[in-house]
């Protein structure tokens, strides 16, 4: 009887092992958030380091990637490995869905495309409330499109975020490609409406973190048609004191530039957030 006893036991322990040793959330998670500021609702794609399990205590930093012009939750993994990121570097990534076209921004022309009230009401607490993340370390980056939306949420609301970074990005409006067309049909026929262009560019957002501690990161390829703007970007930063790390290397706009410019932003990022961790 007691060897039975002790047998049933043993069973117990070796069962709540393994459950405990299985209990890894699934590295690759896919949710929808439903809301009225958008034409749809939104659905992300999120990545989570492999050792994280469901009995862990440890808040986790996150980064959220935006995506460019015509792409769509899916475009950075198609670009890099996210979860060997998110796995090198123990934090979550989630890439949220723009909708193609939505430019990140609340369109003055379109009730439907609010994006920017959608992210900061719904988004953000939506993934602080469902998943493990230290709040103080949400990190916002993101390509052409994506780098003018994180660098403009990032200049609109500092306090949400520990630094923000782009590659590729459109930070003067007034400098895009598009103003002609999607960017008309957001805020209003281009020129006639170049004061809000003006308004909604990221170069003109710089004072909201003058003489701020709070760094960015950004880059641009030099056979990039948004070179040259990403220099006036640098120079403004510079003129604001804002804490910028700039770099370029040879590039076009295109995904083999983006492959190895965003390796630059995680390593930044992670620095950042291993000197709050030493603070």
């Amino acid at each position: 009887m007691k060897v039975r006893a002790e047998k049933i036991v043993l069973q117990f322990l070796l069962g709540v092992l393994f459950l405990l040793n299985s209990a890894v959330v699934d590295a690759q998670h896919q949710f929808v958030v439903p809301t009225s500021r958008l034409v749809s609702a939104d659905t992300s794609w999120l990545f989570i380091p492999h050792k994280a399990n469901a009995f862990q205590q440890k808040k986790f930093p996150i980064i959220i990637m935006l995506h460019g012009y015509g792409g769509n939750y899916k475009q950075w993994n198609n670009i890099v490995d996210l979860q060997k990121y998110a796995d090198k570097y123990q934090v979550y990534i989630v890439c949220p869905d723009g909708l193609k076209d939505s430019w990140y921004f609340d369109s003055p022309t379109q009730a439907n495309s609010q994006f920017e009230s959608f992210f900061i009401k719904e988004y953000l607490p939506y993934i602080k409330a469902n998943f493990p993340i230290d709040t103080q370390a949400v990190f916002i980056t993101g390509l052409s499109m994506g780098g003018y939306g994180a660098m403009y949420l990032f200049l609109r609301h500092p306090d949400l975020f520990a630094s923000a970074g782009s590659t590729s990005g459109v930070l003067d409006l007034n400098a895009s490609s598009l103003k002609y067309s999607s960017l008309s049909d957001k805020l209003g026929e281009y020129p006639a409406f170049k004061k809000r262009f003006d308004a909604f560019s990221p170069i003109n957002l710089l004072q909201n973190i003058k003489f701020s501690d709070k760094p960015i990161i950004f880059d641009c390829g030099n056979r990039d048609h948004l070179y040259q703007a990403n220099k006036a970007f640098k120079a403004a930063c510079d003129s604001l004191y804002v804490n910028a790390f700039y770099f370029s290397f040879p590039g076009r706009h295109n995904r083999l530039y983006w492959r190895k410019s965003i390796y630059w932003h995680f390593v930044f990022f992670n620095r950042i957030y291993l000197n709050m961790m030493r603070n």
